[in-house]
């Protein structure tokens, strides 16, 4: 699992609670890791191996955004 990265998923805000639950179940099976909910918005942050987030996106039509998930600083 060193090849983990985190990342972080963001549904679409008409994804029900069952497809949410088959994204996150669909990300298991990819050998990821569900490593937070959020509750304002519909996502999750995730660890998954590179070579499976780069197609994530295409797994289903709920997905809005998987992006790196990284320190963001302001000036």
């Amino acid at each position: 699992m060193s090849d983990d990265k985190g990342y972080i998923v963001t549904l679409k805000d008409d994804t029900s609670d069952k497809e949410a639950e088959s994204i996150k179940n669909k990300i298991k099976d990819l050998g990821g890791k569900i490593t937070n909910e959020f509750s304002l918005i519909k996502g999750f942050s995730i660890k998954l191996p590179k070579i499976h987030a780069d197609s994530l996106h295409k797994e289903s039509p709920n997905i809005a955004s998987v992006e790196e998930d990284k320190e963001v600083h302001t000036q």
